[in-house]
């Protein structure tokens, strides 16, 4: 296969979605079908057609979603990418695993799964507290890159329904986001387990177990008589290929997110049940918005297997609304062209700029899987930190997507809890000043905007600036109201407006008749200089984390 993923057909090179149409008998050999169908409709699976694409009025103004990325590797309670790094020999993971399950070559990911039972999960009970938080969507992972599948799965059988919680867990979240009223997501990581699983083929270098292979390349044949009889750890692990270059170092895998820089291709069957399942997962519980941890799309740009799940998934959206296009596909590092059929996730950062696409970032209070360490030392981000990153990002034309681990058992620890009864408890006062924004003339002001850090790669610049204070504002606007998000009380007692100044060029004709700190009955005393529109607040404060004026 070469790296545009595209078969040799009848008259020349033929792209996959193409043969995907033609009758059984016109298909050429290497066509790996049955499969499921492509929607038909407005859009083509080409970056030309999907550029059609428009982001709908309800994520507009939805601006903030909470994400359960929830999975077997939350097992363990050990991070992130525990079924990667468990088979690196010496790492934490590694020792930990040891420890706890045994041997990678006796006891791999394949156990890891088997003990998770997810015993205590109450997906109405967490919606509801969500709900409460403000959330306006809810998104669930249906798979990682560990390649199990969290619903019933037509093409994957090592999936929820039949191993470890033995539950629908898609299904779960989606009948509970949709009674609490909130759209509900997928996020979709699986793409990737052909090379990110390559450390399941390796073997220790040292110690008593040198040499023997951990348990990436066993077979179905090697399960007789064991409690995976019957199963294919090749289906999971999907190893039976060569190594990538380079696959030894632990970096290399960042460089080949693109399946470039040596990265071993996968092959069709592997892409073809990558779109398969995909398409299932859609027309199964019909998510509004789907997460690709992908550049772009997944498998671009060896394969159109991406572009193909994108046009499935607008069309079929919007057969089931009455042509109206409901539907958002997430997708990272897009360019300016990628940017306009689909919307751009930043991880774990922020643009720096307000934003003419409307666009999101995804972060969480903890690891991305549940960690115990994070829990036991206190590392949770505080609501004051979600507020402010809320604030800063809808200034900025982008709506933000919080992750709140859960734990292997499907609950969330007390603490966790105590992070989202604060951001409830803000919402209940400011949420004005959020949902159905849309930026002002300048997103905003203040020291922090001075020491911003650049993106990098998918995002990550988070933190790495100034902390917001009390000079730092962030504005939001609906209709003909402005609102001014302050990030921190003043010790003064009053917020002092550089661009309200009646000298600002962001102030130009915008008036000033009266200012309302949201939480307090009755207008405030304002004073209007060339300076800065100077607000004097109460002598109490009226909550916590950032304080919202509304200025008409």
């Amino acid at each position: 296969m070469n790296r545009r993923h595209i078969l040799k057909g009848i008259g020349g090179l033929v792209p996959s979605w193409y043969l995907s149409q033609l009758p059984a008998w016109a298909r050429p050999a290497a066509w790996s079908g049955p499969g499921e169908p492509m929607a038909t409709g407005k859009f083509k699976p080409t970056w030309e057609s999907l550029r059609q694409y428009s982001v709908p009025d309800w994520y507009r103004d939805a601006k903030f979603g909470i994400w359960a990325h929830w999975g077997a590797q939350c097992q363990p309670e050990h991070g992130d990418w525990y079924a990667r790094s468990m088979y690196d020999e010496g790492s934490n993971d590694y020792k930990f695993h040891i420890e706890k399950y045994g041997h990678p070559s006796k006891a791999g990911f394949k156990d890891v799964i088997h003990q998770w039972k997810a015993e205590n999960w109450n997906p109405d009970q967490l919606l509801s507290l969500y709900k409460r938080a403000g959330a306006q969507y809810f998104m669930a992972m249906a798979n990682h890159h560990d390649n199990f599948d969290n619903y019933d799965s037509k093409y994957q059988s090592w999936n929820s329904t039949r191993l470890g919680p033995k539950k629908d867990i898609i299904g779960g979240w989606a009948r509970a986001a949709r009674q609490h009223g909130l759209r509900f997501g997928v996020s979709i990581h699986a793409a990737h387990a052909w090379t990110w699983y390559e450390t399941a083929q390796r073997a220790d270098k040292n110690g008593p177990l040198a040499g023997v292979p951990y348990d990436g390349k066993l077979t179905k044949a090697d399960g007789k008589g064991t409690w995976w009889e019957g199963y294919d750890p090749q289906e999971l692990y999907a190893q039976n290929h060569a190594l990538s270059e380079g696959s030894e170092k632990t970096n290399t895998i960042h460089r080949q997110w693109e399946w470039g820089n040596g990265a071993n291709v996968p092959t069709s069957e592997y892409i073809e049940k990558f779109y398969n399942r995909t398409v299932d997962l859609i027309n199964k519980y019909e998510p509004e918005v789907v997460y690709f941890d992908d550049t772009a799309l997944p498998l671009w740009p060896v394969s159109d297997a991406g572009l193909r799940i994108a046009a499935h998934l607008y069309n079929s959206n919007m057969k089931r609304h009455g042509g109206k296009l409901e539907a958002v596909v997430n997708g990272k590092i897009l360019t300016p062209d990628q940017q306009k059929c689909m919307v751009w996730d930043i991880e774990r950062g922020q643009s720096n700029q307000i934003e003419p696409f409307v666009w999101q970032t995804d972060t969480c209070i903890g690891s991305w899987h549940y960690d115990r360490r994070v829990y036991e030392g206190n590392r949770y981000k505080t609501p004051q930190t979600v507020i402010h990153t809320l604030a800063d990002v809808v200034s900025k034309n982008g709506n933000l997507l919080l992750s709140v681990p859960v734990r292997a058992d499907g609950s969330i620890d007390e603490k966790e809890t105590a992070v989202v009864e604060g951001i409830a408890s803000w919402m209940a006062v400011n949420k004005e000043s959020i949902f159905g924004t849309r930026p002002w003339r300048v997103f905003g002001e203040g020291p922090a905007l001075e020491s911003a850090a650049p993106l990098s790669a998918q995002g990550f610049n988070e933190g790495k600036g100034k902390p917001f204070g009390p000079e730092d504002i962030r504005f939001t606007q609906k209709g003909n109201t402005l609102y001014a998000i302050v990030m921190g009380w003043p010790a003064s007692g009053v917020v002092r407006i550089k661009n309200l100044g009646t000298n600002a060029a962001a102030a130009r004709d915008q008036s000033v008749k009266q200012v309302e700190l949201m939480g307090h009955t009755g207008p405030l005393s304002i004073n209007r200089t060339a300076e800065a529109l100077e607000v004097t607040l109460p002598a109490r404060k009226t909550g916590d984390y950032a304080h919202c004026l509304r200025i008409v």
